[in-house]
């Protein structure tokens, strides 16, 4: 019986042992720049915190759209296996698969915490992983900018009529919706956003909010600054091969599971606490900046443009329509909470001021 003992014992220090030794080194493409925080701030904590979990032997080497060169197609190098790992947005794929737009945001959809709930405490996960199993990679949550605003213009958007034959840089089901409205889309990647408004080949742009729009410098070159309607909770991805993901060990499964989740809410403050400073900057220091909520007119046209864009959707593609009937029950839950929760104590908050 000793001598049984002694084996069994003998047999999990090697096991343990063995697994101690195993070095796994990963590579992560993102559709974003390396320096582009906070889009580009997850893939690097991501990496940090498994490299120090395992004590140096998970290691995740991060690279950008200036080493790869293909912002827009970080799918496809996951799929195809050249990177175990991908960072960018999940609306980019639409011309892929039209469900891949639900794991970003969709216009007039939820805000960051609703559809945060959404993934992890109803189906967003489900579906989510649903969508992604044809394209035979993992996909996660991967940090959320909260509600964007609704983009630079160079004039002032008074009307509908205002926005026919603009060009614009919109991605997403918002880009179809504004389509729609006579606005020409088009979707540039992030480095080339600037000199594509300063040179005028688009009117207009929407990027995140004023953490990221101050730096870009879009504020030089239009100045009428509009409040979201299209983005209210932009939830970046990570992307993992599957085939990768089976052979790591279960620890190392589980440091990545529980580092991506860490890193996609630490973005979310991130990008909140940058927008809080820019935001305050900004009044004081660009006082030309005319910050403008669209006329009622137009967003009741984006809203009826949106619906029509849905149902399209829906009448032809079942999962689109169950993924839709979901989320909007959901929503209609949350949105009734978010009211009474954070919105009911700011109105009750400022009532005495």
């Amino acid at each position: 019986m000793k001598k049984l003992v002694f084996v069994l014992v003998a047999f999990m220090l090697l096991s343990t042992d063995g697994f101690a030794s195993k070095r796994v080194k990963w590579k992560l493409a993102m559709t974003w720049p390396s320096t582009l925080t906070p889009l580009a701030s997850p893939p690097f904590k991501v990496a940090q915190m498994v490299k120090e979990m395992s004590g140096g032997k998970f290691i995740i080497k991060i690279e950008g759209k200036e080493k790869h060169k293909a912002p827009l197609g970080i799918l496809d190098m996951v799929k195809g296996g050249q990177y175990q790992m991908g960072h960018s947005g999940s609306y980019y794929w639409k011309g892929k698969d039209i469900n891949t737009i639900w794991f970003t945001t969709v216009p007039f959809g939820m805000t960051t915490k609703e559809q945060y709930a959404w993934f992890y405490y109803g189906d967003g996960m489900k579906y989510m992983q649903k969508v992604y199993d044809r394209f035979k990679v993992l996909n996660f949550p991967g940090g959320n900018t909260g509600v964007q605003m609704g983009g630079w213009f160079r004039k002032e958007i008074n009307s509908v009529a205002d926005l026919k034959g603009l060009k614009m840089r919109i991605p997403g089901l918002a880009g179809e919706v504004m389509a729609k409205l006579g606005v020409n889309v088009t979707n540039i990647p992030a480095g080339e956003l600037y000199t594509s408004l300063d040179r005028g080949t688009i009117d207009a742009l929407e990027w995140v909010g004023p953490g990221m729009d101050i730096k870009m410098g879009f504020h030089k070159v239009a100045p009428y600054y509009y409040t979201g309607w299209h983005e209210p909770a932009s939830e970046m991805q990570f992307l993992v091969n599957k085939r990768a993901f089976k052979k790591l060990p279960a620890e190392y499964k589980a440091m990545l599971i529980t580092a991506m989740k860490a890193a996609s809410a630490d973005m979310y403050f991130e990008n909140f606490a940058d927008s809080v400073e820019a935001w305050d900057k900004m009044k004081k220091e660009y006082p030309n900046i005319k910050v403008k909520q669209f006329p009622a007119s137009v967003v009741k046209a984006m809203k009826k443009a949106t619906d029509e864009v849905m149902e399209k959707y829906a009448s032809k593609n079942k999962l689109f329509k169950e993924i839709y009937e979901n989320q909007k029950a959901f929503m209609k839950k949350a949105r009734a909470w978010s009211k009474m929760e954070e919105y009911g104590y700011i109105k009750t908050v400022e009532s005495v001021k």
